[in-house]
């Protein structure tokens, strides 16, 4: 059954047609929730925030509009508010660096392993470096794979402006990615981003 056929019975008042839409989309809610918080728990209430607010608010979505990027829209704007909230909360908490986790020596591939996770690591962490909203369309593009009609619905601006976003979010990365001491070169100019 396709989206439009599921909202329009959720319309009606059907909360299985509207579950069955919870389950389509509960995933990818998440993943974008956690790429703006960088938090499970926080994503995980962010996608559940999110979920409820659309349905309360189902009266009001156009039915021949898609309803993914309507509800990306929604799922973006409650992460950025529970990242808000959060960061005011933690402030002065200091979190330990794990994100590069050992091999075991015996392990066939290790040494190979471990280089990508330190250059994920590393790619990542330059990512992370970057403003908010340099970050959300990094994301929206590269990790959640999205076009750019639908960055703009979620990023909630033009598709003209998702374009110069994400060239000039881009720009800045590959200029902090240039200037690492302890970057690769060979990967940095292996491919432009």
């Amino acid at each position: 059954m396709s989206d439009a056929e599921l909202i329009a019975r959720a319309k009606r008042g059907d909360r299985q047609a509207y579950e069955t839409v919870v389950r389509r989309y509960d995933q990818l809610a998440f993943r974008t929730a956690y790429l703006l918080t960088g938090d499970a728990g926080d994503a995980e209430d962010a996608a559940q925030a999110a979920f409820l607010k659309a349905y309360l608010a189902i009266d009001r979505f156009p039915i021949e509009a898609p309803f993914r990027p309507w509800l990306l829209r929604i799922v973006a704007n409650e992460a950025h508010n529970k990242r808000r909230s959060t960061m005011r909360h933690r402030r002065h908490e200091v979190i330990p660096d794990d994100t590069v986790a050992e091999s075991p020596a015996t392990e066939p591939g290790a040494d190979l392993q471990l280089m990508a996770r330190e250059r994920s690591a590393w790619l990542a962490a330059h990512v992370n470096a970057l403003s908010e909203s340099d970050r959300a369309v990094i994301h929206c593009r590269y990790t959640l794979d999205l076009s750019e009609n639908e960055m703009a619905d979620v990023l909630g601006c033009a598709r003209g402006t998702v374009k110069s976003r994400l060239s000039r979010a881009l720009s800045r990365l590959r200029a902090r990615l240039e200037s690492d001491p302890d970057g690769s070169d060979e990967w940095i100019s292996r491919e432009r981003p």
